[in-house]
């Protein structure tokens, strides 16, 4: 299972493996893949140099990505506790009465929450991974503004965007993005409002032979990474899958709700970050759906004033509450296996897929 994308991204097959994970992201790499690290859990520049470090040494010279959440417009933006001063009280009582309800407890002490979300904190990503050895650069936003765009080109890395719609993949292209991620409804973490099997062929036709594709949104199987090249991608963007790694170091309360969860525990909203966002659905998002819940701020605004919270509930050992962005494929997760292992499979399942296909013609 091979296309142009494997040559591209210098890798083996052509899977493209999103994780906030450092050693996941590793695993997907040396077992033929591109494998490509969230940013935005990082709040200090030094921090993500120091695993960008570790990661150049632990792929075993294969390449590896990363992925960074920046609008393609500059927003008026201060310090976080400038920006606190925007958020309503009444906001801040709902969350702490929601926590006290839901039987949250306190963290020992005080967390400012994920900072990444904010545009000058991405850029400081942006700015650290150009000193490593990553073959790309993702934004989940779309395209990043065209001064990354052009620093990235110039150190010879691929640019990404995800893409809801055929109009905006034809806007990314138009602005230098080389690859576009074609991101369905039923995607973890940001997503728009159209399903993959429509989207995807859309957006191949939206992007020409020239720019590659990849499909994003409810695969995680090899039947599923088949049905996307049948479509016309050049590859898959999977993210959920990997949240059921044994590389994935996360809580005991974070694992037993992925395991337990059906493709229909999940909601798509704005309460993660001020965009919609699918997440696993429990007790923390039905409070946000309650009618006296107030309406979700705008980003970076919301996951300001969550994201304290968010660190409060992923400590409390309680499945029930956790707050995980994870698309409708997590009915898949049934099991904890090793990277290295879900690679095999997925690429045998496409194998045998592609195989019995071509049988039919």
């Amino acid at each position: 299972m091979r296309t142009d994308l494997c040559e591209l991204l210098g890798i083996d097959v052509p899977i493209v493996g999103f994780s906030p994970s450092e050693h996941v992201v590793a695993a997907i790499s040396r077992a033929g893949g591109l494998g490509v690290l969230g940013c935005v859990r990082f709040n200090e520049a030094d921090e993500l140099d120091r695993v960008l470090t570790w990661l150049d040494s632990a792929v075993d010279g294969r390449p590896y990505g990363v992925d960074v959440v920046m609008p393609g417009r500059v927003p008026a933006e201060g310090t976080p506790s400038d920006l606190g001063r925007l958020i309503p009280e009444g906001h801040r009582d709902f969350v702490e009465r929601t926590l006290v309800r839901l039987g949250v407890p306190p963290l020992g002490s005080s967390n400012p929450g994920v900072l990444g979300w904010l545009h000058s904190v991405a850029r400081a990503h942006v700015e650290v991974a150009l000193t490593h050895q990553p073959r790309l650069i993702a934004n989940a936003l779309g395209p990043p503004p065209p001064d990354v765009i052009e620093q990235a080109h110039a150190h010879g890395l691929l640019v990404a965007a995800l893409a809801g719609r055929a109009d905006h993949a034809r806007s990314h292209i138009a602005g230098g993005v080389d690859i576009v991620v074609a991101q369905g409804y039923e995607a973890g973490g940001h997503t728009g409002e159209i399903a993959s099997m429509v989207l995807v062929p859309e957006v191949v036709d939206a992007a020409g032979s020239g720019v590659p594709v990849l499909a994003a949104g409810g695969i995680g199987s090899g039947r599923q990474i088949a049905a996307a090249l049948a479509l016309g991608a050049r590859g898959v963007w999977m993210g959920s899958v990997w949240l059921g790694t044994a590389e994935y170091q996360t809580t005991t309360a974070l694992r037993d709700a992925l395991l337990q969860a059906s493709s229909s525990d999940t909601v798509r909203t704005r309460i993660y970050t001020g965009k919609p966002a699918r997440l696993l659905r429990n007790r923390w998002t039905s409070a946000w759906e309650d009618a006296a819940a107030p309406a979700p701020l705008p980003m970076p605004l919301q996951n300001l004033l969550v994201s304290p919270a968010h660190e409060r509930l992923m400590q409390s050992g309680d499945p029930s509450v956790v707050p995980m962005p994870v698309g409708q494929i997590v009915g898949r997760m049934n099991a904890v296996r090793p990277v290295a292992a879900v690679m095999s499979d997925l690429v045998s399942e496409a194998d045998e897929t592609l195989s019995r296909l071509a049988k039919l013609t």
